[in-house]
């Protein structure tokens, strides 16, 4: 059934052209001059070329207007909008697993790359922001180690806020929905003699939650959130630019509504714990980037600094009963610096790119667990500096041996070093300091065939090794779980992009097979509390994607995209030192990573020639993922499921209201699954929602 669902969808689809609206800003050109040569080009980012349609990886792209269109809040909301991409609602801001092509991670380091106007973000409690005034987001899917270096296995998502060169304008948003979800924000951009531009944004969200608590008689998961943003640009000489860019973002959120599970019945109980559980973050994320441009090349320099703590508070064991509290804190410095410098000329047969690029990672955390039945606390305290150096280059030969035919090599080194200092108090039990040395290294090569068969059409065919490095367990009760090791993968990626009759019809496609050693896997400890990292052995992941986009009438768009995962251990065994027996998980499906995913969007402007009204904007969303599993042992699964979503605008002039919907029709799913020694839990999604926005642009 869900073949065949998958398919008749597939057979409607479009390509999404922006429609000018009240929201975001008054566009001020499709493109800014960078260069002192005077060429207008699209806006690119720090290493990449502008195209992402010209290059040999399989790339998405979601404009500002389809984030505004889709309703999307912050980049969770992202997941099964481009092929393969899963982010599982873990229940609070503190972590956010990315899954791409079956790679990712929900414990430790993330193995999917976040960067926001170039700046990295290294942990995934960062990861959920808001994205509200943003230019654009691109999923790039499968490794990209050789140009963007660790824990990028999977893919990179890169953030682009508005450029005041390219916006001007005051905005003003408000938004309020079913649930008492509220928000409103407000942006300004503008210009001096277009050599210094400035760009302000502050945004406050409210949302009384989803789910009740029958205990305490209140909602689980409560939010509120403020963030702002601040960017400048100079323009200090024709060849020299400097862009600075300034984020904060505070959220105090309830959360975690997880409900007891019945795995023999499939039944879940109410949320129903007796203490309330929390998660507050301070996060203030800063980016100082400065571009000298030549006509035969553009060197870079990219500082940045982040800085986060975040505060859990959690009823453990997730009953009435007053059993188990955990206080658990984090706090995290981040420092980089990279150097890229890489070629202009257009005419050139050779194109070439350095870079070097450095940082250095200050993290602490402790956690207290609060054992209420004996009084007792266990208190542990855990101190990860890290620090990395990076190296690498990338050449891209053209017409190599026949004309079109382009050769594509790069390779990267990495290496850094990272150290623990822990301590553990236990009732009545104080233990020794335990301190901990590590380093790893690692070569990236990466080499791509490419044929360009028309101007907006190519082929391409690539090889890149994938890495992910190693760290410390923080809750190791074992010297031999103290140490994980690096994993490791080989992709291949065969690809075909190809744009048909003008702007009418795009087509993207692509098949990858991923082998990969050493794959960090998350287990129980021997005592049944907590989680430890280790290394399993082999695993492999295949798949296919496709991306159709179609514009077949005027003010009538559609588009989508359907990815496509297999990914299975090949040799995964998990040894319990408590019962001495060993668990074979050989053969069985990687847990969070969805068989399907599925976005199918269309898109109707209806201009209208009233006194008191412009257009009529009407869009629709279906996205669905799965079949996927929760857990090594495959036992317990969530079916493919879709949500309907969809949205109705009305413009006049500088001012637009819209009314929008999300999961129309209430389909219910569980949106995370873990399990414990005491029991199983899950959360489930979220309801059908509806609300209504209103912007003003002056």
């Amino acid at each position: 059934m869900i073949y065949k669902r998958i398919l008749l969808l597939l057979f409607t689809v479009c390509l999404y052209f922006p429609t000018i609206s009240a929201e975001g800003g008054n566009p001020v050109s499709d493109s800014v001059v960078l260069s002192y040569t005077g060429k207008a080009v699209v806006i690119e980012s720090f290493k990449q070329n502008s195209d992402l349609y010209l290059q040999p990886v399989a790339a998405s792209l979601l404009t500002a207007q389809e984030v505004k269109d889709f309703n999307l809040v912050n980049i969770k909301e992202i997941t099964s909008l481009t092929p393969n991409l899963f982010i599982p609602d873990y229940g609070s801001k503190m972590t956010s697993p990315v899954y791409i092509r079956g790679i990712g991670s929900h414990r430790n380091a993330p193995s999917v790359g976040l960067y926001v106007d170039g700046v990295p973000y290294f942990d995934r409690s960062a990861f959920d922001f808001n994205i509200s005034d943003i230019d654009r987001v691109e999923v790039l899917r499968g490794p990209q180690g050789t140009i963007y270096g660790r824990n990028t296995m999977g893919g990179i998502i890169n953030v682009f806020t508005k450029s005041p060169f390219k916006y001007a304008g005051t905005n003003v948003s408000l938004s309020a929905g079913n649930y008492n979800n509220y928000s409103g924000g407000v942006s300004h951009y503008g210009n001096v003699d277009n050599k210094i531009g400035y760009a302000l944004s502050g945004n406050y969200m409210h949302s009384g939650g989803y789910f009740q608590n029958t205990t305490v008689g209140k909602k689980a998961d409560p939010i509120d959130a403020v963030s702002m943003r601040t960017r400048l640009s100079w323009r200090i000489r024709p060849r020299l630019s400097a862009h600075l860019i300034l984020a904060y973002e505070y959220s105090d959120q309830n959360g975690y509504p997880y409900r007891v599970l019945h795995k023999e019945t499939g039944e879940v109980d109410p949320v129903n714990y007796n203490e309330p559980s929390f998660f507050r973050r301070n996060m203030s994320t800063n980016g100082l980037n400065i571009e000298y441009v030549t006509d035969a090349y553009k060197l870079s320099s990219q500082s940045s600094f982040q800085f986060f703590n975040g505060t859990q508070g959690l009823d453990q064991d997730f009953s009435p009963k007053d059993l188990y509290f955990v206080d658990f804190y984090q706090r995290q410095q981040m420092y980089s610096q990279e150097f890229n410098v890489k070629s202009l000329k257009e005419d050139s047969r050779y194109h070439w790119q350095f870079g070097l690029f450095g940082f250095h990672q200050n993290y602490y955390q402790t956690n207290d667990t609060d054992n209420r039945t004996t009084g007792g606390h266990t208190i542990q305290s855990a101190h990860n500096p890290t620090t990395g150096f990076a190296a690498y280059h990338q050449s891209t030969v053209n017409d190599l041996f026949i004309r079109n035919l382009s050769l594509i090599l790069g390779v990267r080194y990495d290496r850094e070093r990272a150290k623990l200092t822990m301590d553990r108090i236990k009732p009545a039990e104080t233990e020794p300091t335990v301190y901990g040395k590590a380093s790893f290294s690692q070569f990236t090569p990466k080499g791509s065939l490419q044929y360009s068969f028309s101007k907006d059409g190519m082929a391409y065919f690539s090889v890149s090794r994938g890495y992910k490095t190693g760290g410390f367990n923080n809750t190791a009760e074992t010297e031999e779980d103290r140490i994980f090791d690096p994993e490791h993968s080989w992709s291949y990626e065969v690809g075909a992009k190809s744009g048909f009759w003008g702007k009418l019809l795009f087509v993207d496609m692509s098949l990858f097979y991923i082998n990969w050693n050493d794959q960090q896997i998350s287990q129980t400890k021997p005592s049944g509390q907590g989680f430890v990292i280790k290394n399993a052995g082999k695993s492999v992941s295949k798949g296919v994607e496709l991306s159709v986009m179609l514009n077949p009438v005027k003010n009538v768009s559609l588009q989508a995209a359907y990815g496509y995962t297999s990914a299975k251990y090949k040799d995964h065994k998990d040894y319990n030192a408590k019962t001495e027996a060993t668990t074979v998980y050989d053969g069985n499906y990687l847990p969070m990573v969805p068989r399907h995913t599925l976005s199918v969007a269309a898109n109707y402007v209806l201009h209208i020639p009233w006194v008191w009204l412009d257009n009529i904007t009407f869009n629709a969303q279906y996205a669905g993922a799965g079949k996927l599993y929760w857990t090594d042992k495959n036992d317990y699964t969530q079916p493919y499921y879709g949500q309907y979503n969809g949205k109705i605008s009305f413009a006049k002039d500088n001012f637009s209201i819209g009314l929008w919907a999300k999961n129309i029709t209430g389909k219910e799913y569980i949106s995370y699954y873990f399990s414990t020694s005491g029991g199983h839990y899950v959360q489930k999604g979220k309801p059908f929602t509806f609300g209504v926005n209103l912007n003003v642009k002056f």
